[in-house]
């Protein structure tokens, strides 16, 4: 007797290749792809992790799409990338997407390099709709005829950039499709008068007199998003139509739709770590430490439990900053924004202005969209708001786009500009008390993703004098001065050189901008070498030690000075402590780059 192979629980998505195998499938057969998409995708992030609830939410319109337009000649834009995972399955990735996050494997988000079918990079918020306008106007020029599409959330459309593209659009009048994700949802609930409108034309279910209208866009729904059949059709009406000119279609889903425990916690299901797919129930290791953000999380709250004048301001991120303790001791003093970075700074600058200490907390990769704003409306008038720039350095699986790097150098060049670098977690308290003392201008410290090193933390913290540093270590050789939580691999790395003979001074600077002078005088006066390390690009911290020493006339005696950063490109996503590695900023690393410099014969006296 010959026994049959099992059937495959995905007999239409097996048959799926390329969105060309799927556009050979009826229209009748797409309610059942979409079944089995979803199902494919539920299986593969229970094993990897990842963002999972928004992807959950677009099955539907992911397979519409590929089947309606000619992709990858037709163009989907897809915004920010939480909700690209079914897009990634469909467009010949689906045997990658175990590897999803991790070194090597594929991106979180879309990817020029990575795929034919990710036109355009993401990461980032409300950027879709400008960049699939400047694709639309450049096919124009080039008299071709291909469909331009940008799918965009109702929390992405509340950013200013988002009403930028939209005003242009209606101006230009260029062919282009906008798919409105209307899931009352970002990461957190949708929050701002244009959410309570896209409600109201929701319960209405009618687009009369709408905004989009306004501006110049024909608009279209709303739509049930989980709707297949109407959405085929309407997207091959839009596909077909002769009239030309921008067009909004309007659908509303339910982000995490298909799997209850996603749907049922939109916001702990929008990332997640491995689960059990049958409860839903996530894997995660049991925290080592309190995490940087909790930390900073609950010193804010016992400083503004003393001061009735500190508010705290996130841009639609209340948990993944930690705000949400502020939000819940005192709600009236809390400000959540929406994705609107630069409205975010120019408001704090306000309240500042108006003699309250507003604490912004922004992850650092965000804080470079709203950069005029920290300039013009904050550094130049010195007003006193204070920057809480979260996932400081790399932050691993989310990989280049949201790596905080270069905030060291965009805000250390400013005049007035105070930058401190938590070490650790006890720093951090300290740090979060000197910003809430601070009134002499702006104010910004950084600290990293994840757990802490377990340092315990004081009851309150201590307010430190600004721009200086701290001795760890003492030793002749050579002298180390560390930013930020690098430090404790600066002390492994001493203790590395100590085993070949090499001692060496290990300072925490605390503070790159302004930077404790003294110290570096000293520091450079009694070793042979000194380097700096810091978790950002060049241009930072070193780049400020090194503008000292020649500007004092400092390299004399063949001081030999290293600064080490981030390498001068965008790394790759993987895990942290790989990335650190690699960049050459662990204990091994640092180790080397200063052993190199002292010969084994010469160590003995060294």
């Amino acid at each position: 007797m010959t026994l049959s192979p099992p059937a495959s629980p995905f007999p239409l998505l097996d048959r799926i290749n390329v969105p060309a195998d799927l556009r050979r499938l009826d229209k009748a057969q797409m309610r059942a792809v979409a079944d089995e998409l979803r199902c494919d995708l539920i299986n593969a992030v229970s094993v990897t992790g990842g963002h999972f609830g928004a992807g959950l939410g677009v099955v539907e319109l992911t397979v519409a799409l590929h089947y309606v337009f000619n992709t990858p000649d037709d163009k989907v834009i897809w915004d920010v990338g939480h909700q690209a995972y079914p897009h990634k399955i469909l467009t010949g990735r689906r045997e990658r997407m175990r590897t999803i996050r991790n070194g090597g494997g594929l991106s979180g988000f879309t990817k020029r390099s990575e795929s034919e079918y990710d036109p355009f990079g993401a990461g980032h918020s409300s950027t879709s709709i400008s960049a699939a306008l400047g694709m639309a106007a450049a096919r124009d020029l080039k008299g071709k005829k291909n469909h331009i599409i940008a799918v965009i959330g109702d929390s992405a459309m509340s950013a200013g950039q988002a009403f930028e593209a939209l005003n242009s659009a209606g101006a230009l009048k260029s062919r282009l499709i906008v798919v409105l994700n209307d899931n009352d949802m970002s990461i957190a609930p949708a929050t701002g008068a244009l959410n309570a409108h896209l409600n109201r034309m929701t319960a209405a279910k009618s687009p009369d007199g709408t905004i989009f209208e306004q501006l110049g866009l024909r608009h279209v729904g709303p739509l049930d998003g989980h709707d297949i059949d109407a959405l085929v059709t309407a997207l091959q009406a839009i596909r077909d139509d002769e009239e030309g000119g921008p067009v909004l279609l309007h659908i509303v889903t339910e982000k995490g739709h298909g799997y209850a425990p996603a749907a049922g916690s939109p916001d702990k299901g929008h990332a997640v770590a491995t689960f059990d797919v049958a409860t839903g129930r996530q894997t995660k290791a049991a925290a080592k430490a309190p995490t940087y953000t909790g930390v900073f999380a609950r010193e804010l709250v016992r400083q503004a439990a003393k001061d009735p004048k500190i508010v705290a301001i996130t841009a639609a991120m209340p948990s993944g900053t930690g705000l949400d303790k502020f939000a819940e001791a005192f709600p009236a003093r809390f400000f959540d924004v929406g994705i609107a970075e630069q409205h975010a700074v120019t408001f704090a600058a306000g309240l500042a202005a108006e003699g309250m200490k507003p604490f912004c907390a922004i992850y650092s990769t965000f804080l470079q969209r709203a950069y005029d704003q920290v300039v013009h409306d904050v550094a130049i008038q010195k007003l006193p708001v204070r920057f809480a720039l979260d996932r400081a350095g790399l932050v691993g699986a989310d990989g280049a786009t949201h790596a905080g790097a270069f905030d060291l150098a965009y805000l250390g060049c400013l005049p007035d500009m105070v930058v401190m670098a938590a070490a650790d977690e006890a720093e951090l308290v300290h740090m979060v008390a000197t910003a809430a003392a601070y009134d002499d201008g702006p104010i910004a410290f950084r600290y990293p993703r994840g757990e802490g090193t377990g340092t315990a933390t004081p009851l309150s913290g201590e307010v430190l004098e600004i721009g200086r540093g701290r001795i760890l270590r003492e030793g002749g050789s050579a002298a180390i001065l560390s930013l930020g939580t690098r430090l404790a691999s600066a002390l492994k790395a001493a203790d590395l050189l100590s085993a070949q003979g090499i001692s060496c001074t290990v300072a925490d600077a605390r503070f790159a901008k302004p930077i404790d002078a003294d110290l570096v005088r000293q520091l450079a006066r009694h070793h042979k070498m000194l380097v700096t390390i810091e978790e950002g690009a060049a241009g930072g911290f070193g780049a400020q030690v090194l503008q000292y020493l020649v500007n004092q006339d400092l390299m004399r005696n063949g001081l030999v000075v290293r600064t080490l950063t981030l390498p001068d490109r965008f790394q790759n996503h993987d895990d942290m402590a790989r990335q650190y590695a690699e960049a050459g900023l662990d204990a091994a690393g640092i180790a080397d780059e200063i052993a190199a410099q002292f010969p084994a014969r010469a160590r003995a006296r060294a």
